[in-house]
């Protein structure tokens, strides 16, 4: 986070706030609306506008569990932790779609997902992750070859998942919270200096919070320096066609190891997105969010190949930046010399899935001490001490 010294002199307005969450995305006003949920008074500031940052530049899929296959997941985590963020999955899911129920300026629906194989390696790991959600008794439906008709090996489908237009739902979650928006207002400093005040400086004001909650994903490295090397910035790009007289596809679906994604929109058009790791040092540890010739002729090409009788044109292309943490869970807690600031960041291009639940753990924890379960990013620390 950047600002002049000629944007800001410190001579704002100092205000005292009770509860403030930093950064307006689809996290951010979950984290209002758990902590308005406990008596708290909340104020949001946003250094762009709402959902303007990933959480309104994805795909908009609501889909359950981790972005590792389910056995792998176990070998990597343990079979408790990857059965846990699976649960954490399904409540997050659930609290969004309570939110959109209750208006009807939502986009939602669900239409099930498809973890599809591009080859036979692939579709083996599809297998034995088939096989391993089975096991855990984990509702789900093993498809031995390719629903779609277009070209893959087999899948998995998971019936209750769904899409959602994500910009629609950020404001839903937001106007349910209740909470202040101060908008287009950089933060630059935060320090605590009092043991039950921090002091967060940004362009319009200085606040003085109680408790404050960071929930900046991609960006928390420039605002304090404990998320380097936790938090690292990647950029995945999207194309979106012209709309179509019919949906191109009814439900959402992803393969290639979860690098490409695609869906029908409200509208018809046919949502693609990935290829990002055909050009791992490009769109890996940046924050520049624009979309780049080599990963957009990537899915051109994954457009003519697996999607051929999508003929109109691509109506536009765009980037975002995704918080990936550095071992694929989201990191939950609080700053070390500053125990008033929390944070819920590092979703690994999952916030919709993981988003709303980690948020909701790290309110209670900030203010209660409560456990933050597998999202406690304490976990890193003790790798680092082992």
């Amino acid at each position: 986070m950047s600002v002049s010294y000629w944007q800001a002199e410190g001579n704002q307005p100092v205000r005292e706030v009770d509860f403030l969450v930093v950064g307006a995305g689809l996290v951010g006003c979950g984290a209002a609306y758990f902590a308005a949920q406990a008596g708290r008074q909340v104020v949001i500031t946003e250094k762009a506008d709402v959902a303007l940052g990933a959480s309104g530049r994805n795909a908009g899929f609501m889909i359950t569990g981790l972005d590792s296959y389910y056995h792998r997941a176990i070998e990597k985590y343990g079979e408790a932790v990857a059965k846990e963020m699976w649960e954490l999955s399904k409540h997050t899911i659930r609290f969004w779609r309570s939110v959109a129920a209750q208006t009807d300026e939502v986009s939602i629906t669900t239409c099930g997902s498809l973890l599809l194989s591009e080859s036979r390696e692939e579709a083996a790991d599809i297998e034995q992750a088939a096989r391993a959600l089975d096991a855990a008794g984990i509702d789900m439906l093993y498809h031995s070859r390719d629903p779609l008709g277009r070209g893959y090996f087999n899948a998995i489908e998971n019936p209750d998942d769904g899409a959602v237009q994500p910009v629609q739902l950020a404001q839903a979650v937001l106007k349910t919270s209740g909470a202040e928006l101060i908008a287009n207002n950089e933060l630059y400093h935060i320090e605590q200096t009092h043991p039950e005040q921090v002091t967060v400086y940004t362009r319009k004001v200085i606040f003085k919070a109680n408790y404050v909650l960071l929930c900046t994903n991609a960006y928390s490295p420039q605002i304090d320096p404990y998320f380097i090397g936790k938090v690292i910035p990647t950029r995945g790009q999207v194309l979106v066609t012209e709309p179509m007289p019919e949906p191109p596809m009814k439900t959402l679906g992803y393969s290639d190891y979860g690098y490409m994604y695609y869906r029908s929109t409200f509208d018809n058009r046919l949502l693609l997105g990935g290829g990002r790791n055909r050009y791992f040092e490009q769109e890996h540890n940046t924050t520049e969010d624009f979309a780049t010739d080599p990963v957009q002729r990537v899915l051109d090409a994954y457009l003519r190949q697996y999607f051929p009788d999508v003929t109109v044109p691509v109506a536009r292309r765009w980037a975002g930046i995704m918080g990936f943490s550095v071992d694929g869970l989201p990191l939950a807690g609080t700053l070390p010399d500053k125990p008033r600031v929390g944070f819920a960041v590092g979703f690994t291009g999952h916030g919709l899935s993981l988003g709303a639940g980690t948020a909701e753990r790290a309110v209670d924890h900030l203010l209660t001490g409560a456990s933050l379960g597998a999202v406690d990013v304490r976990r890193l620390e003790a790798k680092i001490l082992a």
